[in-house]
């Protein structure tokens, strides 16, 4: 606007010579534009009026693409030329459809549609900032622009995690079906418990025989069992400053929560209960196990929003939630980092209480580099050292570990990218193990 009135100067400083006195030529042309500036600004469309509204997605997945679109109702009598930036928050990944230099034109009671296609790059909630619109006059030498008018809407995308292992769910399901018995003949074993009798053939076992029943019914009568159903698994998801470590190409906490939501999928078709929290120095979400077809949805909802806490986690707390709120004995799934100072100076003194009532799983993932470093030769003293600091790592890791076993803890110890299947398959073998 600026550079319009200065060529409207310009125009007009051609015409000095022909002016008796130049400073009184200067004076009439500046008098002149200001007032052609002020009758634009007093044509252009009022903003107070202006109404503005959102529609569009309310989630989408990490790594897809979302639309939310922005109505501008013009209820004024005069056409609205504006200029409208719809601003997000970076991490939001918004793209207009519409460029903010743009210059609509909306009608009188019509209706301005731009939509934003949104492409977040971090999981959680990604809130709209701002919305900044800008009325010009017709001749575009002046606007009206104005602090909250129109109100931004509010409008917040949840951006819900990736959930990559789900291609491991029809495996992982197959692996179940044979637990369960479907693709081989039922019988008695550890983990299995009575389910029907039925007229003996050939070739069972004779020791599943229920001789009282087969006296009353004057027939052989043989048990059939099944695996254990209804069990419950509790997923514990660690919050704290470890969770904050980035392994491999994302944080540890998304890892966790990836292997969780796997988990949790095949419990559910398992026919078990699952509950989730999460927590560092306080309870951060939490999911209990209800309408199971829903469980899934909830789950992957509650955790979108979850980010690491740069505090150190108060495993006395988690025991404590765990011990209050699980009275049968459960599976429970603690998802954190195998380090030797958070684990044994916090978990470790509060692990013999909850061993003692629940079947305990640590799930951690390892840096990869550390491995790389150990199986790498150093080639210069600032690799020595860092090779030794790697292999004293992992030395303090094993120790961990071993403390872990002691007190009955199963761990499993993967990279991040085989977390999740690793994790599913020792549920499925203590399932049929029959130790959940």
């Amino acid at each position: 606007m600026i550079w319009r009135a200065a060529v409207l100067l310009a125009a007009g400083a051609a015409t000095l010579p022909l002016w008796p006195a130049p400073f009184l030529g200067v004076a009439v042309m500046t008098v002149a534009v200001l007032l052609l500036v002020a009758v634009d600004w007093a044509l252009a469309a009022p903003l107070h009026t202006v109404t503005a509204t959102r529609s569009g997605d309310r989630a989408v997945r990490l790594g897809g693409t979302a639309t939310v679109t922005l109505r501008l109702a013009n209820p004024t009598r005069r056409t609205l030329r504006a200029q409208v930036r719809d601003a997000w928050v970076p991490s939001a990944g918004a793209r207009p459809d519409v460029p903010p230099a743009t210059v609509l034109t909306v009608q009188p009671g019509g209706v301005a549609t731009l939509p934003v296609r949104l492409t977040p790059t971090r999981r959680g909630d990604r809130p709209a900032a701002a919305l900044t619109v800008r009325s010009l006059g017709p001749l575009r030498l002046a606007f009206r622009q104005r602090a909250g008018s129109p109100a931004a809407p509010p409008w917040t995308l949840r951006v819900l995690p990736r959930f990559d292992s789900r291609r491991h769910l029809p495996e992982k399901l197959a692996k179940l079906r044979v637990v369960d018995g479907v693709q081989v003949t039922r019988g008695r074993g550890q983990g299995t418990e009575f389910d029907t009798l039925r007229e003996y053939v050939i070739g069972d076992d004779v020791r599943s025989i229920d001789w009282r029943a087969s006296a009353r019914r004057a027939d052989v009568l043989v048990r059939t069992w099944r695996p254990e159903r209804d069990r419950r698994l509790v997923c514990v998801l660690d919050t704290g400053r470890t969770s904050a470590v980035r392994v491999g190409d994302e944080p540890r906490l998304d890892t966790a929560i990836d292997a969780a939501l796997l988990l949790t999928a095949l419990a559910a078709r398992a026919g078990d209960r699952v509950d989730l929290f999460a927590a560092d120095t306080a309870v951060r979400a939490r999911v209990t196990g209800g309408n199971r077809p829903a469980l899934l949805a909830r789950l992957v909802d509650a955790v979108a929003p979850l980010q690491p806490a740069l505090v150190e986690t108060d495993f006395e707390l988690i025991a404590a939630e765990v011990l209050r709120r699980e009275r049968q004995r459960s599976l429970v799934v603690l998802f954190t980092a195998l380090e030797a100072g958070a684990l044994g100076e916090g978990l470790l003194p509060v692990l013999p209480r909850l061993a003692a009532r629940h079947r305990v799983v640590i799930a951690a993932t390892h840096d990869p580099v550390l491995s790389r470093l150990t199986t790498t030769a150093p080639s210069s003293p600032d690799d020595a050292y860092a090779t030794a600091a790697a292999w004293r790592a992992l030395a303090e890791r094993d120790r961990v570990r071993a403390a872990l076993s002691r007190h009955g803890v199963t761990v499993v110890d993967a990279p991040a990218h085989h977390l999740a299947p690793t994790l599913a398959d020792t549920y499925l073998r203590l399932k049929a193990q029959g130790r959940l």
